[in-house]
């Protein structure tokens, strides 16, 4: 049997206990938290002085902490190209509507409400140039991202375990910050939202485990493989107006990395805990490539911990046309 006739076969055992999966990592639509739960409800007399609240607050938040957060944003309103890429991943059947299907499109529906909130807060701000962030988030679903999956299944899976969890880390420490500068509201909205990240990470972790399972030589080199290419944040691709694909991304990441919001350790910390949760140590039955892939990626953390030790993170803060000059504080 070949390959790719493996991958589709383990995919189709995994979706026999998609509803399982679902039941357990994503939250009904009538349960789940909605994007007005944390807004001004315009509807009451109240709306006025809620928003006049959230420009007081946003106020004391910093330029870095700024930039940072309208770059979560468009990450999070880009979802269109992320739901398109994972609908042609082997084994997801977007036509016939099989379980992987349903899978993703609920996925999907959660992860939407993360960018619809924090554009409108962004919005009431009044500290942002929102059409500069449209555009930015124009750019991001016209070109499209090439993460190094092609339409795997695995790699895909391990790509996801990784950039959820590291989305859950970027909002979480986004909305510990902010609530320190005393924006409670903030703090509530990225926090809920790291949440939602935590589980959808816990979900494709639980998938590549249950690939080990069945297939755990081919798994084991698809791993290798994405941590030789490094997990690319969608954020890779992001520019402002006028600029060339990617060139917002160096100064948007030195910014979350001079707050601590999402550093070199913290994807060091994320190899870390994958290999340990996959067990890869105690993998058996590996062909002889998958060993040396094995040793590969249990030595990695380590050589990029040496490697970001001897690296300096510029402090000099870089001006976004996301972000007003009245937002330097």
């Amino acid at each position: 049997m070949s390959i790719k006739n493996i991958r589709l076969e383990v995919m189709q055992t995994i979706e026999k206990e998609i509803d399982g999966y679902m039941d357990k990592y994503l939250i009904p639509p009538e349960k789940i938290w909605q994007p007005t739960d944390f807004l001004p409800n315009s509807q009451e007399d109240t709306f006025f002085d809620e928003v006049h609240k959230i420009r007081e607050e946003a106020k004391e938040i910093g330029y870095d902490l700024w930039v940072v957060l309208v770059g979560d944003t468009i990450t999070e309103e880009a979802l269109p190209t992320y739901e398109s890429w994972l609908m042609d991943v082997e084994g997801i059947d977007q036509h016939g509507k099989n379980g992987w299907s349903k899978w993703v499109r609920h996925w999907t529906g959660e992860e939407n409400r993360h960018g619809d909130v924090l554009n409108k807060y962004l919005y009431l701000s009044g500290r942002v140039d929102m059409r500069e962030i449209e555009i930015t988030t124009q750019h991001m679903i016209n070109d499209g991202f090439d993460i190094g999956t092609a339409n795997d299944p695995y790699r895909n899976f391990v790509y996801t375990s990784f950039q959820e969890l590291a989305t859950n880390i970027s909002h979480k420490r986004v909305g510990q910050l902010a609530k320190k500068k005393g924006n409670t509201l903030l703090g509530k909205m990225c926090n809920i939202i790291a949440g939602d990240e935590m589980r959808h990470h816990l979900a494709y972790r639980e998938f590549v485990k249950t690939i080990l399972e069945y297939d755990p030589s081919e798994m084991m080199l698809a791993f290798e493989d994405m941590m030789r290419k490094k997990i690319v944040m969608p954020a890779q691709f992001v520019r402002e107006s006028g600029e060339a694909i990617g060139t917002a991304f160096e100064n948007f990441s030195n910014a979350a990395q001079r707050l601590g919001v999402y550093t070199t350790y913290d994807y060091i910390d994320i190899m870390r805990k994958l290999n340990a949760y996959w067990e890869i140590d105690k993998l058996t039955g590996l062909t002889a490539a998958a060993e040396k892939a094995r040793d590969y990626v249990m030595r990695l953390p380590d050589r990029m911990t040496r490697i970001a030790e001897r690296v300096a993170i510029p402090e000099d803060i870089t001006k976004f046309k996301w972000v007003q000059a009245n937002g330097m504080l």
